[in-house]
């Protein structure tokens, strides 16, 4: 629960955001975030997809309290106790939450996905929640969020290392890539992530071992399905060399439709979100995941073979930055290493992800939480890449809700 003794901890700016409210609810500390985008003469303030993240922690968490400034530059966060799709919450129906994405939403919704199922493992309930509304991408976007399918294929897999693998599960049920401008989207996700458990596992991830499968979905929405056909041989022709078991799943679906009025038809509806993708994901003999996604821009005008090869060079681009976490994945695995018992967990990485502005705002976000610093050493043995070694004490904080049910 929060704390109201402490002082809160004060951020700047809105990069990281998510993570910041993550960790705050996590260890119950109050945060207060300051300058976010105050110099922006048109969009001052918060965006419509931090506001729609908000209304999502409120309706998974009880006793949450959010103040937002007049300008929306500053937001103060006192964080409630992680509850879950509990039956009888207000935004609930059956014990799903059904969470609208407005239309100017710019953001794939695994913007959402990837801190939701860190907040999962430490909920007192299973969390269930149907991600609707016209401004769903379930595609990689053109803001350089991952597609859908690589957060099922590639993310939620490596929870299974933290001995959380129970009731997992990540359904794609309509596809949509970004609309015009990359807004909005119409399709349709839901997640429900039903293992909690008191503490993760300590990690020991130190051999990245060599890859040896490739899988991937190619989807089509709303256009023919040879472009599936063309991203497959194109993807397939580079990673061959590779590995030779490289499969590659062909979806195609029909583009969502969305409520469009008119003043001579109210009920109209209109197609959005046409568009066709490739996401791809590697496989080391040691369980360690790389994934690439890239998906059709909104304004059209690229052919489905530069698509394919463009996505297989980045797949060999993940793999060559060396360690056994992709860069996508460094939040989730660290954030469970900093929460779970309070041992020295260890994970090789690559040099350019630890040289990444983002891993190091992470490190210097969870420093503020109160978290050890990062133990950083070369890796031993054959280190062609120069490798480095991450130490992590764990907090020992785990799952609040667990201890009081």
């Amino acid at each position: 629960m929060a704390s109201t003794s402490q002082p809160p901890l004060r951020f700047t700016s809105h990069k990281n955001f998510v993570y910041r409210l993550v960790f705050a609810s996590l260890t119950g500390r109050t945060i207060q975030i300051s300058q976010i985008r105050p110099s922006s003469p048109t969009n001052p303030g918060l965006a419509p997809h931090e506001i729609s993240f908000l209304r999502l922690l409120e309706s998974i968490t009880n006793g949450s309290q959010m103040e937002i400034s007049y300008t929306g530059t500053i937001l103060v966060y006192k964080p409630g106790l992680i509850t879950g799709s509990s039956p009888g919450v207000a935004t609930s129906s059956g014990g799903v939450v059904r969470h609208e994405l407005p239309a100017g939403c710019n953001r794939g919704v695994s913007y959402y996905l990837l801190p939701l199922c860190l907040l999962a493992p430490f909920s007192k309930a299973p969390i269930k929640v149907l991600f609707t509304g016209p401004g769903v991408i379930t595609s990689s976007t053109p803001t350089g969020d991952m597609s859908v399918d690589s957060v099922r294929t590639a993310i939620l897999p490596l929870y299974n290392q933290f001995g959380i693998f129970n009731n997992i599960e990540l359904r794609i049920l309509r596809r949509s890539n970004p609309g015009p401008n990359g807004r909005g989207g119409g399709g349709e996700v839901q997640l429900v992530f039903g293992h909690q458990l008191r503490l993760p596992k300590t990690l020991h991830l130190m051999n990245a071992g060599r890859i040896k499968k490739v899988r991937g979905v190619a989807y089509s929405v709303g256009v023919s399905a040879s472009n599936n056909a063309r991203m497959i041989e194109t993807a397939r022709g580079v990673l061959n060399p590779l590995v030779p078991d490289t499969y590659i799943f062909s979806d195609v679906s029909s583009a969502p439709l969305v409520p469009a009025p008119e003043k001579s038809n109210p009920s109209a509806k209109k197609k959005i979100g046409l568009g066709f993708g490739l996401s791809l994901v590697a496989e080391s003999s040691t369980g360690c995941l790389f994934s690439a996604d890239v998906a059709s821009p909104p304004a059209g005008g690229e052919a489905p073979e530069d698509i394919g090869k463009r996505c297989a060079y980045q797949l060999l681009e993940a793999v060559s930055k060396g360690g056994c976490v992709a860069p996508a994945a460094v939040p989730t695995m660290l954030g469970l290493m900093t929460m779970g018992s309070e041992d020295v967990g260890r994970i090789q990485v690559g040099r350019d992800v630890i040289a990444e502005e983002s891993t190091i705002q992470l490190a210097r976000d969870l420093t503020k939480f109160g978290a050890p610093g990062w133990g950083l050493r070369d890796a031993s043995g054959e280190n062609e890449n120069g490798d480095v070694i991450i130490s992590v004490v764990g907090r020992g904080i785990g799952n609040v809700g667990r201890k009081v049910a």
